[in-house]
């Protein structure tokens, strides 16, 4: 099987996109209500049962996205280079859904003050878009990083992929939490 990405796309996803989304995280003012939970156990375990549960079922959604985009565009007839192009855009874009998910993690991410954010968070989620059309429709950089430009309608549904990772673990995170105030 072909790699739905080459290993310079995945330094370039490592390097530039997701130190860049990780970075802006910094800047964030804390969740509301942070002082009034409680502080972990000092003997207790960093990687709670929750966060595990969030690692597989993230990565598990990331995994369906990039792969099922590729399949499609293979399925399609579409170029190797196309595909990959297409998975690549898929990685970034599902990212960025999980950048604004994970600003909230104890609280809705559907409010006025989630979706603004910070300026920095928006300064760099715009840099980082700029960054990948630049990959993605700017000839030299298509050479470098083997991409080729995507139609249209692919880009749609590269977005609508990235806005159902953040709607299904968006419901779960508000079914979790109503699972443990209701049993707490």
């Amino acid at each position: 099987m072909t790699l739905p990405i080459t290993p310079i796309q995945i330094l370039w996803v490592n390097l530039i996109t997701a130190i860049t989304l990780g970075v802006a995280l910094a800047f964030e003012p804390s969740e509301a209500n942070t002082m009034e939970r409680p502080p972990r156990p000092r003997d207790g375990p960093l990687l709670t049962g929750d966060l595990a549960w969030h690692i597989v079922l993230v990565s598990t959604l990331f995994l369906g996205g990039v792969f099922g985009m590729y399949a499609y565009a293979i399925e399609q007839n579409y170029s190797v280079e196309l595909a990959r192009t297409i998975a690549l855009n898929t990685l970034v874009v599902m990212e960025i859904f999980h950048l604004f998910f994970i600003r909230n993690i104890y609280s809705t991410s559907l409010t006025w003050q989630s979706i603004r954010g910070t300026k920095v968070v928006w300064a760099t989620v715009l840099g980082v878009i700029a960054a990948q059309f630049a990959i993605t429709y700017l000839p030299p950089l298509q050479t470098l990083f083997a991409t080729v430009p995507v139609p249209f309608i692919d880009g749609v549904i590269i977005v609508a992929v990235g806005g159902t990772l953040f709607a299904i673990i968006e419901v779960e995170k508000r079914v979790r939490l109503h699972v443990r105030k209701t049993y707490n």
